[in-house]
């Protein structure tokens, strides 16, 4: 798998901590140029900085996803500099607040909705000429349990994981026969992230996976002949 990446154009989202930067490493590692983005300029120089230390190569574009303003020059920047992208993995995610649905706050339930789900839909719309362009375009996107198995109490993150999903496989439907894009859901399961830990406060850490599990379970879905639609579950 040395460098099975090499001159491949990868954006991850969410870049900057947990599975995002941990998926965004792992790609470099095999050649990729990977295509940082979170809001946390001095994380995403972090992550950068490990790449470069390890022989990888990468792009940090600091920025706020839920501004479809920035996902459009983010697009015109790559459209300009690479002409293509070949990977994108739609990992930024917010979890909210959890509680009763008839108790959601709707300020916090439209955060939760922008950056789950309407930046991902702005993202494909945005790459979407430039993931044609690949000889195998492919987009990831990380999802939840109780996008498919509603659970009580995270009715908001869930309804925004379940439409994520529905929205990355119609795409998948809509350009399989006009491209080689194949689009891919991933549920990493119980995994050592920030975004696990402020769900479960209690848990001890070193009870759940690392992220780089996970990060090596998509490079494996990556280098798969799984078809559009396909749902991979990190149990492990």
């Amino acid at each position: 798998m040395d460098k099975i990446f090499d001159g491949k154009i990868a954006l991850v989202t969410g870049a900057s901590r947990g599975i995002g930067a941990a998926t965004a490493k792992k790609l470099a590692t095999l050649g990729a140029h990977v295509i940082l983005t979170a809001k946390n300029d001095k994380l995403l120089q972090a992550v950068e900085d490990e790449i470069f230390k390890a022989g990888g190569s990468a792009t940090i574009a600091p920025m706020d996803l839920t501004d479809g303003e920035n996902i459009a020059r983010l697009a015109a920047a790559v459209t300009e500099r690479w002409g293509k992208l070949d990977i994108m993995i739609l990992n930024a995610a917010r979890l909210g607040s959890l509680g009763p649905v008839t108790q959601i706050d709707p300020v916090e339930f439209n955060k939760v909705l922008t950056l789950n789900l309407l930046s991902g839909q702005a993202a494909i719309a945005a790459f979407d000429p430039l993931l044609k362009k690949s000889d195998a375009g492919r987009l990831v996107a990380l999802t939840s349990s109780v996008g498919s198995k509603p659970r009580a109490f995270w009715g908001a993150y869930g309804a925004s994981k379940a439409a994520l999903e529905n929205l990355v496989i119609s795409y998948g439907q809509e350009v399989m026969n006009l491209s080689k894009i194949r689009a891919y859901i991933v549920d990493p399961g119980r995994t050592r992230t920030d975004m696990r830990a402020q769900a479960y406060p209690g848990e001890a850490p070193e009870t759940v996976k690392e992220p780089k599990i996970v990060a090596h379970a998509i490079i494996e879905l990556l280098l798969s002949d799984e078809p559009t639609g396909y749902l991979l579950k990190v149990d492990s």
